[in-house]
């Protein structure tokens, strides 16, 4: 054995000590999607990463997507994906797709990897069980109309307690982003939207979106100008001088309004990099964006 190869593993362990002292009993909610969900080695370092908090003694909560897998589902019974503002157009057959991949397929998943290979407690959770809905649709960016976009809806109500009770047994809830409305039918919910609405109301201490890119840039065409610290007033100086731009734009709002609602902190994280979720928790300087109040 070489001891000191041991002795570096300590060390690491012990640098960590005091953010573990420090957020040890608190609830982390994990935004899972996009290419850290699709490529199968990236979600398993990330679902390790989880394992590793649950163990630790976090609360993590896990909020996944499931796009790619629905896409593959609708090719095989021949509808073709639509897109509106950047929302899934989501029809009565859509719905049933989208509510049988998530649940049967990226749920399950995720769930079986967690219990049956990190033994670790875990309980699925079906949004449609935790979550009330209303309708929404867009709006049309040249002339204002409105545009309906189907089965697709906002969070209205969040079954706190539900979720409180399944942490308490000392287990991580894994949710799909559909709920129901008041008459029960299904709807598709956004799943950034639906995480923060969760972190929210249940007022984590921190909310991590893992991504496909390191998080706010200053140039996107340059990985080294990350902006680490974003304060929640800055927000809108970043877009007006065009820092924060595009499909960037919602995901910092909808960050800002859960921190205002009564969030710790938000991180925007590369999911691509390996243990990246641990990275900026467990570390003085992180890898990512936090947006802060």
């Amino acid at each position: 054995m070489d001891i000191t190869q041991e002795q570096s593993k300590a060390d690491v362990l012990i640098e960590a000590l005091p953010y573990f002292q420090e957020f040890y009993g608190s609830t982390v909610l994990v935004k899972f999607g996009g290419s850290a969900m699709e490529d199968i080695e990236r979600a398993h370092d990330v679902l390790r990463d989880v394992a590793f908090m649950s163990v630790a003694g976090l609360k993590p909560i896990v909020v996944h997507g499931g796009g790619k897998a629905i896409n593959a589902e609708l090719a095989k019974a021949g509808v073709q994906p639509r897109f509106i503002n950047g929302l899934r157009y989501t029809d009565e057959d859509t719905i049933r797709v989208v509510d049988k991949v998530l649940h049967n397929v990226v749920n399950a998943d995720l769930v079986n990897f967690l219990r049956n290979k990190l033994h670790v407690k875990t309980a699925a959770v079906s949004g449609k069980n935790i979550l009330r809905c209303e309708k929404i649709g867009t709006k049309d960016a040249e002339t204002g109309a409105d545009l309906d976009l189907g089965y697709v809806g906002k969070v209205v109500n969040v079954d706190t307690p539900q979720l409180e009770w399944i942490l308490s047994r000392h287990q991580v809830p894994v949710v799909t982003p559909l709920a129901c409305d008041m008459n029960g039918a299904v709807y598709n919910i956004n799943a950034d939207m639906a995480a923060c609405e969760l972190a929210a109301e249940l007022k984590v201490r921190k909310l991590v979106f893992l991504s496909d890119v390191p998080g706010v840039l200053r140039d996107p065409k340059d990985p080294n100008s990350l902006i680490s610290s974003i304060h929640c007033d800055e927000v809108d100086d970043l877009i007006a001088q065009g820092v924060i731009s595009g499909g960037m734009i919602p995901k910092v709002r909808s960050a800002q309004e859960a921190v205002r609602a009564g969030v710790g902190q938000v991180h925007m994280i590369d999911g691509r990099l390996r243990h990246s979720l641990l990275l900026e928790i467990f570390t003085k300087k992180g890898v990512g964006t936090q947006i802060l109040p």
